[in-house]
């Protein structure tokens, strides 16, 4: 199954979704999205995975650490791709992850420690992945 297929594959189940395509060219996968996961790298799978979630333009949007296997420049791309997910479709976002500059982008940032809330800070300034450093 191709990266086109792998994300059409859940479009046509959804409500309205974007074009398979569309989300792709999202994450920066355009070019790519007529290979087999043999033909990807392990960023590029991931990357794949994430345009499955966003073409369903999904109300809620959970990531679980969703640059961790990726160098900072794709990473960039993923987090601009949530962002604009976030921003233009509305899904309330919760990205879960150990990177604390990740932290910047988002309005809300919940610190946990040992399963229990720890902490609740409040951006008044929302930074763009691209002014993020890792």
């Amino acid at each position: 199954m191709t990266a086109l297929e792998n994300v059409a594959a859940v479009t046509e189940i959804a409500d309205k979704p974007m074009r398979p395509e569309e989300a792709l060219e999202l994450v920066g996968l355009g070019d790519r999205m007529h290979h087999f996961p043999s033909q990807l790298s392990g960023g590029q799978q991931q990357r794949v995975t994430i345009a499955r979630a966003i073409a369903k333009k999904p109300s809620v949007l959970l990531c679980d650490e969703p640059t961790g296997a990726l160098d900072s420049e794709t990473g960039i791309v993923v987090l601009e791709a949530i962002d604009r997910v976030n921003r233009e479709l509305g899904a309330a976002t919760a990205v879960i992850t150990h990177n604390a500059d990740i932290a910047g982008m988002a309005d809300r940032v919940v610190h946990m420690s040992n399963g229990h809330v720890s902490a609740v800070d409040i951006n008044k300034t929302r930074r763009n992945p691209r002014d993020l450093h890792w």
